[in-house]
């Protein structure tokens, strides 16, 4: 399942750190680098039914205040808000959690603690999330996804982005069947899920750079007629 979270946050290079941290792990990300775009973004993904399952938001926006912000949201969703703001007076946190905020975290702070505040709050409205697993080492292959990088016997070996996206889709999920539909939608989009033949072209060419013998695969493998496993690791 994937989880999709807005994040609003006027700091360029935070935004950017956050949003590769945050689509390492696997989650749909949406940003916004002021009030008025974080409001119009939150406001049309409920009018247009679109989900967003958890907001990280700023409070020092270049328009306005966040609190703004988490206030209007309160009068129409219920949706988990942490805020991630460089005040740390005691009075302005339990303000913003009265308010309706379910965490508080001062910047700065480290993307593991803030990734494990994120999968408190969303366990707390009823969406289960798990850490996911960023590494892999089985049969010589290495891959290490913070690091983009993938060994085999020790070689570099180059992959597409794409092929990366798919592989990276894989080592989150290690040990589990990931359906052709969620392959589909989580690299390639949602408007791609019946084409089934981009996963074909795909897993061939991932197991062409990765297995021993790519027709008789040991660690990317297929499950007839429901999806492909990356098998555990060691």
């Amino acid at each position: 399942m994937s989880v999709h979270v807005l994040l609003v946050e006027d700091d360029r290079e935070l935004r950017a750190t956050l949003r590769d941290a945050l689509l390492l792990e696997g989650y749909k990300l949406i940003t916004a680098a002021s009030l008025s775009e974080g409001i119009a973004i939150a406001t049309n993904a409920q009018s247009a039914g679109n989900k967003v399952d958890l907001i990280l938001l700023d409070l020092g926006l270049p328009d306005g205040d966040g609190e703004t912000l988490l206030a209007q949201l309160r009068k129409q969703l219920n949706t988990p808000v942490i805020v991630i703001s460089a005040r740390e007076q005691e009075g302005q946190k339990i303000r913003l959690l009265d308010l309706g905020a379910d965490d508080y975290l001062v910047k700065p702070f480290g993307i593991g603690e803030l990734l494990a505040r994120m999968r408190v709050a969303l366990r707390h409205k009823g969406v289960p999330v798990s850490a996911s697993i960023t590494q892999y080492n089985k049969a010589g292959v290495n891959i290490d996804l913070a690091m983009h990088s993938v060994t085999r016997n020790g070689e570099q070996v180059h992959l597409t982005p794409t092929e990366f996206n798919l592989l990276a889709r894989l080592v989150r999920s290690t040990g589990r069947v990931v359906t052709h539909r969620q392959l589909l939608n989580d690299v390639w989009g949602a408007e791609f899920i019946d084409h089934t033949h981009y996963l074909r072209l795909y897993m061939a060419q991932l197991r062409a750079k990765l297995e021993v013998d790519s027709a008789d695969p040991v660690l990317l493998l297929t499950e007839a007629g429901v999806g492909y496993r990356l098998v555990d690791d060691e």
